[in-house]
């Protein structure tokens, strides 16, 4: 059977377009004409947390009735890019996009974006802010989006799997990491086959297998970006991947099922006492009654993580709808709000002044595990902000798969350099056009 076309799949996208739009026009009748409506599509997950998001949109609809916020599920990440670029390239986006702050340089080139350093300036939330979180803002010296939340990537591991191996000491080194994932592996009935593994390394080429291994490359001082020119092929990248290779080569990690390394299956089972992910998971592990802790990652030559949480963007509608966006904005950026999220999710305020707050303060008092996080945005830093960045993490996601399958890292990584030099751009240091920059007042 043919393949559709580039411009039938594009077809196909727009006729999925056209049924959420009639939806929305459905809905549009129901709604006074002097209230302004806003679309507001995401990808949160689990449901639980989307509940929460859900009860929280109410509040800001209940406070400000000229304006109605609706939002609507559109499915993950890998689900969702189509839909949004679809949307975009249609002149059809929402109002709001919540999604990771790697899509900016991409919807920064399609003119899609409200800037908002304008708002953001006269905010009063900009001084509460954890100033950790403005790299990931800010593309250009613009600032096109505002951080929901935040998180950062630790070392959870399972208290009770390394008392019964015997291991009375955390590591705090990836040398010691690498002991303490050997002696946690263990064949427990004596079959000739690993029962347990010290850690789990996600399998695969997408973006969390990327976000994983990040504090691992920062933990040696590395980057990937020099200047405005990928550089995947150094020392620093080598060492770190170097690293991971060393671990399989061990024995003592269990791969993931391919771009599946953030679910917690194995680690819940007891299959490996220590997984690499973040607070996110603190209610669905609240709910299972195992016994779980967590730790900063391991220092390489110096200590490192990586910042994680989705962003809030504002497209270029009309400046009715753009202003309306921005009080939303303010909204989640608000105390009440952050507060009430993180309560409800685990995932960390983005606000300095929320975190401070007595009744945050009461709630980390009860779940000491959230001061590791807490306390790793202080050396946190954020991936890359860059129209490329997208074809930058799939050729480094390539390299990573290939390295944990066995392969050379040094080699892996000049293949992925020698790609992604393919693709990038020569201008890769141009603006963005004034179509794309430009904001309504």
């Amino acid at each position: 059977m043919r393949s559709p076309s580039k411009h039938g799949l594009f077809g196909i996208w727009s006729v999925l377009l056209c049924g959420w739009l009639l939806t929305a026009c459905q809905f549009a009748a129901t709604v006074p004409n002097d209230v302004v409506q806003l679309t507001l599509w995401h990808g949160i997950n689990p449901p639980p947390n989307r509940d929460i998001f859900n009860e929280l949109v109410e509040v800001f609809n209940a406070e400000h009735p000229q304006i109605e916020v609706r939002p609507l599920y559109v499915g993950q990440p890998d689900q969702q890019l189509p839909k949004i670029l679809t949307a975009v390239v249609g002149e059809a986006p929402p109002n709001l996009l919540w999604f990771g702050p790697s899509i900016t340089g991409q919807l920064v080139e399609l003119g899609a974006l409200r800037t908002i350093e304008d708002w953001f300036a006269n905010s009063q939330a900009k001084a509460k802010l954890d100033p950790s979180l403005l790299d990931g803002m800010t593309l250009d010296g613009r600032i096109w989006s505002i951080p929901m939340a935040a998180n950062n990537v630790g070392l959870f591991y399972r208290p009770s799997l390394l008392e019964a191996a015997g291991v009375t000491e955390l590591p705090g080194t990836w040398e010691e990491l690498r002991r303490v994932a050997e002696q946690l592996t263990e064949d427990l009935d004596g079959d000739g086959t690993i029962d347990r593994y010290g850690l789990l390394l996600p399998l695969g080429k997408g973006e969390w297998t990327v976000f994983a291994w990040l504090p691992f490359l920062y933990g040696t001082g590395g980057e990937i970006i020099d200047g405005d020119r990928p550089n995947l092929f150094n020392s620093e990248a080598i060492a770190a991947l170097q690293f991971w290779a060393d671990l399989v080569a061990d024995g003592s990690v269990a791969l993931s099922q391919p771009e599946r390394g953030y679910e917690l299956d194995d680690f819940l089972k007891g299959r490996v006492a220590m997984q690499l992910t973040g607070p996110w998971t603190l209610g669905q592990l609240e709910r299972t009654g195992v016994d779980y802790a967590a730790i900063p990652i391991p220092a390489g030559t110096e200590r490192a993580t990586v910042v994680g949480g989705e962003h809030l963007f504002v497209t270029r509608t009309t400046p009715r709808e753009e202003n309306a966006a921005l009080e939303f904005l303010d909204f989640v950026l608000s105390d009440r709000f952050q507060i009430q999220w993180a309560l409800g999710t685990g995932y960390l305020p983005a606000s300095l002044s929320a975190r401070h707050s007595q009744q945050y303060r009461a709630y980390v008092a009860e779940r000491p595990l959230l001061d590791v996080f807490l306390k790793q945005m202080s050396w946190a830093r954020s991936r890359p902000i860059l129209p490329n960045y997208a074809r930058l993490s799939n050729s480094l996601g390539r390299a990573i798969e290939q390295t944990l399958l066995g392969r050379d890292p040094a080699t892996a990584l000049e293949d992925a350099q020698r790609r992604i030099e393919l693709v990038w751009p020569e201008d890769a240091s141009s603006k963005p056009s004034d179509r794309a920059v430009r904001s309504h007042h």
